[in-house]
């Protein structure tokens, strides 16, 4: 390939093309450069480089006059009688904006109802290695995703998640498409921030405003709930409500009907009846200041399960009062605990699942959303085949745990004392999480061997304890664990690749 050429590769560049071009983008740069990178946008050759840890956008071009958006340290190159310009940026937060701006494969967009899985990243580093393992599965990818709630323990933005994703993204060089989920959200405020960061999808999470108690008190205070309900801002009446349901047969299926009692519907909306007007108001704040986006709807972190009747009373309420959502995340049957497998008996959540997923097909179509998804490999099985791909597998914290499990091989002490902060903080750590963890079951970090500190993470407490411990760690040794990770970045992909590819296996159709 001659210097004029980088130019005029093709968009995306073929394997030997990338390769090549690479290579003599590293000659002119003096980095090491992802051939996967490579492409080629109005004439411009971009590239990510990286020297010793540091990582650069790399922009070449004819003339003096750079691609509009960018800023970085510029030099003269002439080869071959081409002159050009070699533009040498940092991965900020602006470089990242023009990147997304520039070349529209790193820009997050809806998935629509495709089988898909978020990736949850806490570090900012993961992106590479969840590509790797999603590559050739045909399942649609969230590569950004947090909720507040992560942000505020990782001291990450919004702003800072989609842009971490998006270099992911420019340096596998994958155009196949992802989303960006802001995760659980309660407040308008936390919309508009999210919406300035350019997430496409919303998680709207109004778990504070259901109402357990309506799920096994006595049914005259239930009724009184119910009779309390915000019914202007749900625009109807206990009359309008009764009438809607009541005496009414909802075919779901040949074989599969859902039908209300006073007693089931009572308690259907009084648990449910606010966080509907809650889910309500959101979306229209939403759809106030965005109106290219996904929706879910998540109140799978509440005390008590969601029947399929609940289910089908919270779906024929939200398509009345006119929002639009693309997943919906009950509380299931049994135990979804954070970082470990789940917890309960397989037939009953296949047979209740069945239910939820005609309700889905019927109501919708929309997907079924797995909240707390990871490590839930005894039940992928099921969820693949009971949804019929219409679903979405939410995983957080599993991809921290995975670059722990990197740390305990190459800097044995450094995973050590990230052990011994997560217990001390533990009691503290878990009240935000569905965790049952117990540290009498946790070993002793000082007392276990170097070769055996990655099994650690194959211990249900001690998984349990990192997993909900990552604020104080990533606090205490937060900089440390970065810099080992980029020194040592294939072995954490190769973590998260095998980690990952094992979760999203069962959902290949």
């Amino acid at each position: 390939m001659k210097f004029a050429d980088l130019f005029e590769i093709s968009t995306p560049p073929t394997p030997v093309e990338a390769k090549t071009a690479a290579n003599l983008l590293a000659e002119l740069s003096g980095h090491d450069v992802y051939p996967q990178s490579v492409t080629r946008q109005d004439g411009v050759c971009y590239a990510l480089g990286r020297q010793g840890t540091d990582k650069h956008l790399l922009i070449l071009f004819r003339g003096d006059a750079a691609p509009a958006g960018f800023q970085g340290e510029g030099q003269g190159v002439t080869r071959d009688g081409v002159d050009a310009t070699l533009l040498v940026c940092p991965m900020d937060l602006s470089n990242g904006a023009a990147l997304r701006a520039t070349l529209p494969y790193t820009k997050p967009r809806r998935l629509g109802l495709a089988t898909s899985a978020g990736c949850g990243d806490r570090l900012g580093l993961a992106t590479p290695g969840h590509i790797q393992a999603l590559r050739g599965k045909g399942i649609a990818a969230i590569l950004a995703q947090q909720s507040m709630r992560e942000n505020a323990r990782t001291g990450r933005t919004p702003e800072e998640v989609v842009n971490d994703a998006a270099w992911g993204v420019f340096q596998e060089g994958w155009r196949e498409g992802y989303g960006a989920d802001a995760d659980h959200l309660k407040t308008p405020e936390h919309i508009d921030l999210c919406v300035a960061a350019g997430y496409t999808f919303f998680t709207i999470d109004p778990g504070d405003h259901v109402n357990n108690e309506a799920h096994s008190a006595p049914l005259e205070q239930v009724l009184h709930l119910v009779e309390d309900l915000p019914w202007q801002e749900l625009e109807s009446s206990p009359a309008d409500m009764r009438r809607r349901y009541l005496g009414q047969t909802f075919a779901l299926s040949e074989d599969l009907t859902i039908g209300f009692t006073e007693e089931t519907l009572a308690r259907a909306a009084g648990k449910y009846g606010r966080a509907i007007a809650h889910t309500v108001r959101m979306y229209r704040h939403l759809a106030s200041r965005c109106d290219d986006f996904e929706l879910e709807m998540s109140v799978d972190e509440t005390e008590t399960v969601t029947s399929p009747e609940e289910h089908f009373f919270i779906a024929a309420e939200l398509k009345r009062l006119g929002v639009k959502w693309v997943s919906l995340a009950p509380r299931y049957v049994g135990r979804f605990e954070k970082g470990v497998d789940y917890i309960g008996d397989p037939d009953a959540l296949a047979a209740s699942l069945a239910r939820h997923a005609a309700i889905a097909r019927h109501m919708g179509p929309y997907k079924l959303s797995i909240h707390s998804g990871s490590d839930k490999f005894s039940v992928y099985p099921i969820f693949a085949e009971v949804t019929q791909g219409l679903v979405h597998l939410k995983t957080a914290g599993t991809s921290y745990l995975e670059a722990l499990r990197a740390i305990a091989r190459v800097r044995p002490e450094l995973f050590r004392r990230c052990l011994e902060v997560a217990i001390a903080h533990y009691p503290r750590e878990r009240a935000s999480y569905h965790v049952s963890a117990e540290l009498a079951r946790v070993r002793d970090p000082r007392v276990i061997a170097d070769p055996d500190l990655p099994g650690c993470l194959d211990q249900f407490d001690t998984r349990q304890v990192l997993h909900v411990g990552y604020g104080v760690v990533l606090d205490a040794f937060g900089t440390e664990i970065k810099q080992i990770l980029q020194e040592h970045e294939e072995e954490h992909y190769a973590a998260l690749r095998a980690h990952f590819e094992k979760h999203l296996r069962p959902f290949v159709r």
